[in-house]
């Protein structure tokens, strides 16, 4: 049986960092659909021209491909004893496909509870280097020198989509579309909520606490 982690929450609540963290804790596989387009991208493969198309026309990728990309990667061997989901499910219908998909294995579904206004906070203040690709933080993790990376001496810069306007769109679709998973996953006896607005290290124990033991 294998265990399967499902971190949700906002968009910069912290789930890619924590998913990392908690995938190599837990001996566990990570798993980014972010990751995984770009990945089918760059390898030319089928599902990675036909999600191009769509990407292309400014579409979202339909349910059915990223399910498809899904299944392509979970069946690895790295996944076998389990594997922890960052950024899916996004919609009900994407939950609903993987709860199929996943009868008769160990799940566990944490939510990162973090306001809007902290999430538009940390985003205006990250920096990230435009050589080396390091992220700073202007109140929470600042350079030694301001504007100049630590690591090799380049110039930091805001991210086009850290400004406020871009984030505040983004947690709107977010609300309007994947916000309702909370209550799909609650109804089921699933969900546990952590308060991300704490360091991450506080959040990652308890993370550690919630999704204990071998199922």
């Amino acid at each position: 049986m294998a265990h399967v982690i499902v971190l949700l929450g906002a968009p910069g609540a912290g789930k890619g960092t924590q998913a990392v963290r908690l995938a190599r804790a837990r001996g566990l596989a990570h798993v980014s659909t972010g990751d995984l387009l770009r990945d089918h991208q760059k390898r030319g493969t089928e599902l990675g021209r036909k999600a191009k198309s769509f990407m292309d026309a400014g579409q979202l990728v339909p349910d059915e491909l990223v399910l498809d990309m899904l299944d392509e990667r979970v069946s690895r061997e790295d996944c076998r004893k389990g594997y922890v989901l960052d950024g899916f499910p996004r919609t009900e219908v994407q939950a609903r496909a993987l709860e199929r998909r996943l009868t008769g294995n160990r799940v566990d579904v944490v939510n990162l509870d973090v306001s809007d206004e902290t999430i538009v906070q940390r985003a205006e203040g990250r920096l990230s280097c435009k050589q080396c690709g390091a992220v700073y933080h202007g109140k929470n993790a600042p350079p030694k020198k301001p504007g100049v990376c630590d690591v090799c001496g380049g110039p930091l810069v805001q991210r086009p989509d850290d400004a406020a306007p871009v984030v505040r769109e983004r947690l709107r679709v977010y609300r309007e579309k994947t916000a309702p998973l909370l209550h799909y996953y609650g109804e089921r006896g699933l969900l546990e909520s952590i308060d991300g607005e704490r360091d991450p290290d506080a959040v990652f124990t308890d993370l550690q606490g919630l999704v204990q033991g071998d199922g």
